[in-house]
């Protein structure tokens, strides 16, 4: 039975494209079950469409708070049998409930070398610290935002002349390379979180996880 993917995305969908893409090249073994929205008419919705993929609106200002929205979308997950849970561009705070619900299947890409920058505002940030490199992680998603254990990353240099712009640009670009990768580990079962941390093929990741070489 192939391994069932639920993306959640609150905009265009960049990471989803990349996902639905690399699905569809079969260089990640899973069927996409549902595409889940916290805003109507996103592109990320439209992408999803084109791609005969189940979607789903839960328009979070229809809920009266936060744990009522999460218990909305546990419903409309679980209804969809999923393996792992995707967070791409996912731009709500998610509640502990939530995250219990689906520990060890959640995962969110975050752009950023994690722990640097949780939170907002991540290239910018870096820029104004003079770092030398950025990048992107994907972790599992735990209580602590931005704060679960690092499946891998990618780094990118960040140049003198960088903006936001251009460095969210090159950033963006290790994410589509890094996410299609991650999820097929999980698809083939290589990649799980337990009580010693991730594992990928049986082995301890480091801290940092796997790190993606630089692909310009």
């Amino acid at each position: 039975m192939s391994h069932r993917l639920v993306i959640l995305i609150s905009g265009s969908g960049t990471n989803l494209q990349a996902i639905i893409d690399a699905v569809a090249q079969g260089d990640v073994s899973a069927d996409i079950a549902l595409v889940l929205s916290n805003r109507a008419n996103v592109k990320g919705l439209e992408r999803a469409t084109a791609a005969n993929i189940k979607t789903c609106t839960l328009a979070h200002q229809d809920f009266p708070d936060r744990a009522s929205f999460d218990r909305a979308m546990i419903e409309e997950i679980d209804k969809a049998q999923p393996d792992t849970i995707v967070l791409a561009g996912f731009m709500r705070i998610l509640s502990d409930t939530f995250v219990r619900h689906y520990a060890g299947r959640l995962i969110n890409i975050h752009p950023s070398l994690l722990p640097l920058y949780p939170g907002l505002n991540t290239h910018q940030r870096a820029i104004d610290a003079g770092d030398q490199q950025h990048g992107c992680s994907i972790h599992f998603v735990t209580e602590e935002l931005d704060g679960g254990p690092v499946i891998a990353q990618a780094v990118v240099p960040v140049r003198s002349n960088d903006t936001p712009e251009t460095l969210s640009n090159r950033v963006q670009l290790q994410e589509h390379a890094l996410y299609p990768l991650v999820l097929n580990w999980r698809c083939e079962g290589r990649v799980i979180l337990n009580d010693q941390g991730v594992q990928l093929d049986g082995e301890t990741l480091p801290q940092q996880g796997y790190q993606h070489p630089w692909q310009d």
